[in-house]
């Protein structure tokens, strides 16, 4: 069977790392397995666990790379994610974590998907460690349907595959162009966007393959909500709103608006209306932005959202109002990814 490189990188993950890696000393994938390290200048007792798990890799007849960053100045997550990958020699990469745990039956399955198409990103369901940390964005990663993977993909959430759970083929890795990005920066949402500009596909197994740990250390608080907000806002233009002659906004507050002044000048004039349920804020009548350098200013109505034109952009989250958006929302029989994308 093909050669498959699970990759890893690490910064300071001593906490983890052995029951990380002995989760992939537990795979029943019959082919080889290649595990790539980028240890990235920890300054804990990283290195030395490598070095024992190094060897107990090689006794059961693993592949072994591990690379250093000995500079004392730690590459950032997607730099060191990169080092790992291009230093690996596997025909597919399996992606984990440091402080994440596989089941031993998630490179067998994900490369049984992704085997049959090079241009899979191929994702899995996934639990939470503490249980319960993070309810509202488990239930909604693990329940998208097929359409919603493409749907959803400009939500706050960030990838509608979770990094830690993506394997694909080295192909679409060399195709995309690597993954990248100093501290702070969302790597895996860039090279999300970029893997399905170059047609790429995604794929879910419908089966948790991963225990996805939730902890103050994570290098997910290291990314400003800031930066994934004009990533976000960038790809709604270019592969929504670029279509669209004309479109509403739901929600004509913080947010709503918020949008709008972040939006192109072109696409500001494409935006006919505001929805809304607020009374006070459909008796307003108009959204004027008045920090606009045009003249006269935009002046925006705001509607009942009974009343409210399609295509829509969504700024309301889910989940959030007892069921009452929802109820709203499908009231009106639209379809997602053609009546609305949500952005919020």
């Amino acid at each position: 069977m093909t050669n498959v490189s699970v990759v890893i990188s690490v910064y300071n993950g001593e906490k983890w790392l052995v029951e990380c890696l002995q989760s992939v000393l537990n795979q029943d994938y019959a082919g080889t397995i290649e595990v790539s390290i980028y240890n990235d200048a920890s300054m804990d007792k990283t290195a030395e666990i490598l070095q024992e798990w190094r060897l107990k890799f090689l006794e059961r007849g693993f592949k072994v790379v591990i690379g250093l960053n000995d500079t004392g100045s730690p590459l950032g997550p997607g730099n060191a994610k990169h080092r790992a990958a291009i230093q690996s020699s596997g025909d597919y990469i399996c992606w984990l974590d440091a402080d994440d745990v596989m089941t031993e039956d998630r490179v067998s399955s994900q490369y049984e998907i992704a085997s049959t198409d090079s241009t899979l990103l191929v994702g899995s369901q996934f639990w939470r460690e503490p249980e319960g940390s993070t309810e509202r964005y488990e239930n909604w990663a693990n329940r998208l349907t097929e359409e919603q993977l493409l749907t959803q993909i400009y939500t706050s959430n960030g990838p509608t595959l979770i990094f830690p759970t993506w394997f694909m083929s080295r192909l679409q890795y060399d195709m995309v162009g690597g993954i990248g990005g100093g501290r702070g920066v969302p790597d895996d949402l860039i090279f999300f966007y970029k893997h399905l500009k170059c047609r790429g596909k995604l794929k879910r197994i419908d089966r948790q393959l991963l225990m996805y740990r939730y902890h103050p250390d994570a290098m997910t608080f290291s990314v400003t909500e800031e930066s994934i907000w004009l990533l976000r806002l960038k790809a709604l233009e270019e592969g929504v709103l670029s279509k669209w002659p004309s479109f509403s906004i739901w929600n004509a507050g913080k947010q709503g608006r918020k949008l709008f002044r972040s939006l192109s000048l072109e696409n500001q004039k494409k935006v006919t209306m505001f929805c809304d349920v607020d009374e006070k804020k459909i008796k307003k009548g108009v959204y004027i932005y008045e920090e606009s350098k045009e003249r006269p200013k935009p002046r925006i109505s705001i509607v009942h959202f009974s009343k409210v034109a399609r295509p829509i952009v969504l700024c309301m989250k889910m989940d959030l109002t007892g069921g009452g958006f929802e109820k709203n929302l499908e009231s009106l029989q639209l379809k997602e990814g053609v009546d609305y994308y949500s952005f919020a």
